[in-house]
């Protein structure tokens, strides 16, 4: 009789009814709650960052940016000219490399006083503190191999928080649209382009959106 006593309760003991009790039940919820809290946050979090690709055809989504000498700017301003927005950063080699030549287009464009803007827009996290000993930096070669500065004048945004990286789905720096009087992409250009070189497509692409309404 007393085995059987014992035995009973060493089962009641080791097992409590074999099941959970209130509060493990609780913590379960909670528990459960708490992974689809955060589960919903991710998704909703990556559907607001979603947006169509910016290809040429497509309207260029209009944003505004800090700009390096002071102020601010939107694509917007620009309407009724053609833009050459490139986005850039200063761990880049080839934004290095392509800079000279864009100085050299923007010069040319302006000295003819034709309706063209370059926007050159840097995801750099330390904005200024990262562009301006970059841009001081420039130098191009001349005939006789001799390095030569090249004075920046062509404007620089500050897409820090890379919300033009984002809006436009930028995959790799340097990448280029060129966009029209109406605001419409006409190109979309992955990787560095010799931009003082009159032969090049995108180059020409430019010169005739310029003659175009």
């Amino acid at each position: 009789m007393n085995n059987s006593v014992e035995n009973n309760e060493q089962i009641s003991a080791a097992s409590p009814e074999e099941g959970w009790t209130a509060k493990d039940a609780v913590l379960a919820v909670v528990a459960f709650a708490v992974i689809i809290a955060v589960a919903a946050g991710a998704y909703f979090f990556w559907q607001a960052r979603k947006t169509e690709p910016v290809e040429a055809g497509s309207t260029a989504p209009d944003f505004t940016l800090p700009l390096l000498s002071g102020g601010e700017a939107s694509l917007s301003d620009y309407r009724g000219q053609v833009v050459m927005l490139n986005i850039w950063a200063t761990t880049c080699t080839s934004c290095r490399e392509e800079f000279p030549s864009m100085e050299r287009l923007y010069q040319n464009m302006k000295a003819k006083g034709l309706p063209f803007e370059m926007l050159a827009a840097s995801t750099d996290k330390k904005g200024a503190e990262q562009i301006n000993p970059f841009i001081s930096d420039i130098k191009v070669s001349d005939e006789t191999g001799r390095l030569l500065p090249v004075k920046i004048t062509f404007p620089i945004m500050l897409d820090s928080e890379e919300k033009v990286h984002d809006l436009y789905q930028v995959n790799r720096l340097p990448e280029t649209y060129i966009i029209d009087k109406n605001g419409v992409v006409r190109d979309h250009i992955l990787g560095p382009v010799n931009w003082a070189s009159t032969s090049t497509p995108e180059n020409q692409l430019i010169q005739h959106l310029l003659q175009t309404p």
